[in-house]
């Protein structure tokens, strides 16, 4: 089954350079970005991925709490979620985003070679 990743952050510049960042470790990796979690919503009901990278600070909602909507959703609740953030990184942080559900979390700059490490951690626990 092919890989599917789906990035939710509102930084063009971040998310250009994390797609070809993961497209450098798996070319045949299938990336979908959502600006928002209103984008990215429309985007989980068309289809499920395999893991989720998850901005904290969207434009239009607290990405724990889209994180919570996430879990509570039946088949999204075992989605592996990479919480992603350059502004929240407090211990307090990185635990309220570890009890809503996410499998890590990174602070921007994010190096690519740890993200892999972990997504390929996160889906192989998932089997």
């Amino acid at each position: 089954m092919k890989m599917h990743i789906l990035i939710v952050d509102d930084d063009k510049n971040f998310i250009d350079t994390l797609e070809d960042g993961l497209r450098l470790k798996n070319a045949d990796v299938e990336i979908s970005v959502a600006r928002s979690a209103h984008e990215a919503i429309e985007a989980l009901a068309a289809s499920v991925p395999s893991l989720i990278i998850l901005d904290v600070q969207l434009p239009d909602m607290h990405g724990v709490e889209f994180m919570r909507s996430i879990k509570d959703t039946a088949r999204l609740k075992n989605v592996p979620v990479i919480f992603i953030s350059a502004k929240y990184t407090e211990p307090a942080d990185r635990s309220e985003a570890m009890l809503a559900g996410g499998g890590s979390f990174f602070s921007k700059p994010v190096d690519v070679d740890e993200l892999w490490t972990e997504i390929k951690y996160l889906l192989d626990k998932k089997k």
